[in-house]
């Protein structure tokens, strides 16, 4: 390092190039390395004369500055200490595309860092920059110049509002049918970004008439496209059922169901968010969703996918879809996914966030549903804190629907209900009375246990009257 320095006061420049791009490549191999650069005292000298360099000097110690800014926090704040935000922004207004991009890559890594890193930046005045950048021709700048826009929305809603407010949105929203796969990713990024914050963000990212356009991005070869078009569907889904709605209408619901089951892994999970989002916000958008065959990709990727935060997204979405009524909990127990649920449940290799999903959504779905052919095989295998919700849906429906009361002896339900070892004077235990009181006594007596003894005993002691 020590011998670097003095390089980039050297009077002829591609000496300096040089001392800046080592420079470069040595912080960017790890931090220990970045802040040697740091503490060498070296980023004042990259800074001091940038404005009067040439575009090679310019490109090489703007890396410089991502090299050291990327690592942490820390490092990032140390670049901005030495000023080096406003040698940037002189940077961004140079007239080459590379110098231009090379400003726009550091200030995108010092911004993704932290809220107040990022309005370090905003206040440095690059933010209106920046947008000029993403109207330029060349890809690549307006690549980067998105992802530092994506870096710096993502924080805060006043940080996403300054970027709507220098007028990004209607930009972005005009290159999401670019033939390019990077910068579609980092173009729907953004958006994002931009839309999580509130209501009134994500509206305005709709305002600019980006439905049905995105959906295009769901059948896109590129993973990543996929994955971040499902993302912003999700992101702007999530608020409000008005909202949610306007994606139904557009055909948004059908073609992330379509998303789910064209790919696999991660790309999955924000398609899988944004099914529950909408089904959670009413019955009619649940049953949206059911007609639209959401259920049965979300019940196949609670077999196909090994990780369990995607299992647990798709068990909270199913949970969020069954939870309004009896028809969409019906609609779900058909998919013959409770028993799926309660192994997961009981398995004790399920992370405890799946655990407490799956608990939770088979308790939402299991007190709503009343097709019993659905319920009965979990009698076998429940819990009792599950067994309860069960029960309970058992002793709702059976002193009304005699053709269930007769199933549910010759299926040998009543049975296992007498196998039941419920505290007296619980919620369980009442719930078995409630079923036991729906058929005669002897019946009731025939299926519990022990009662086949009783009666060989009695044979045993019966004396025949000759």
């Amino acid at each position: 390092m020590s011998l670097l320095r003095p390089l980039l006061l050297d009077v002829v420049p591609t000496i300096q190039q040089t001392a800046a791009l080592a420079l470069g490549r040595l912080a960017n191999y790890n931090d220990a390395l970045a802040e040697a650069v740091v503490k060498g005292n070296i980023l004042p000298h990259l800074v001091c004369s940038l404005s009067e360099q040439n575009r090679f000097y310019k490109k090489a110690a703007a890396f410089v500055l991502r090299a050291v800014g990327k690592h942490s926090p820390q490092l990032a704040q140390a670049i901005v200490q030495c000023g080096a935000l406003e040698m940037l922004v002189i940077c961004l207004e140079d007239f080459d595309p590379g110098v231009k991009e090379a400003a726009s890559w550091a200030l995108g890594y010092i911004a993704r860092h932290n809220s107040e890193l990022s309005q370090a930046v905003v206040d440095a005045g690059t933010v209106p920059l920046l947008v000029l950048c993403i109207q330029e021709p060349e890809i690549a700048l307006k690549r980067i110049a998105a992802s530092t826009l994506s870096d710096i929305s993502k924080h805060s809603p006043e940080l996403a509002q300054t970027v709507v407010d220098a007028g990004a949105i209607a930009h972005l929203a005009q290159m999401i049918l670019n033939p390019d796969a990077k910068l579609k990713r980092q173009v729907l990024s953004a958006l994002s970004q931009i839309a999580k914050h509130s209501v009134d963000l994500a509206e305005l990212v709709v305002e600019a008439e980006i439905f049905p356009v995105v959906l295009t991005c769901l059948k896109d070869s590129d993973e990543y496209v996929k994955k971040n078009g499902a993302t912003l569907i999700r992101e702007i889904a999530k608020h409000t059922p008005e909202l949610s709605q306007l994606i139904v209408n557009a055909g948004g619901v059908a073609a992330v169901i379509d998303c789910i089951g064209s790919c696999r892994g991660t790309v999955r999970l924000p398609g899988i968010m944004m099914l529950g989002y909408v089904a959670a916000h009413s019955e009619n958008l649940s049953m949206a969703v059911i007609v639209s065959k959401g259920i049965p990709p979300l019940c196949a990727c609670l077999v196909e996918e090994c990780e369990d935060h995607i299992k647990a997204a798709a068990v909270w979405a199913l949970g969020q879809i069954g939870r309004h009524t009896p028809e969409h909990a019906r609609a779900v127990a058909v998919a013959n996914v409770l028993p799926t649920l309660l192994a997961m449940y009981m398995d004790t290799h399920s992370s405890d966030d799946l655990q407490m999903k799956t608990k939770r959504a088979l308790k939402n779905i299991l007190q709503k549903c009343t097709y019993l052919p659905a319920l009965e095989p979990l009698l076998h295998d429940a819990p009792p804190n599950i067994m309860k919700h069960i029960v309970g849906q058992f002793s709702k429906v059976l002193p009304h629907d005699s053709k269930a009361r007769r199933l549910f002896v010759t299926t040998g339900g009543l049975k296992k209900v007498q196998e039941i070892k419920a505290e007296p004077g619980s919620l369980l235990q009442e719930y078995i009375n409630t079923i036991n009181n729906c058929y005669p006594e002897e019946i009731v007596r025939y299926y519990t246990p022990g009662y086949s003894e009783l009666l060989l005993e009695r044979v045993e002691n019966y004396h025949p009257v000759m």
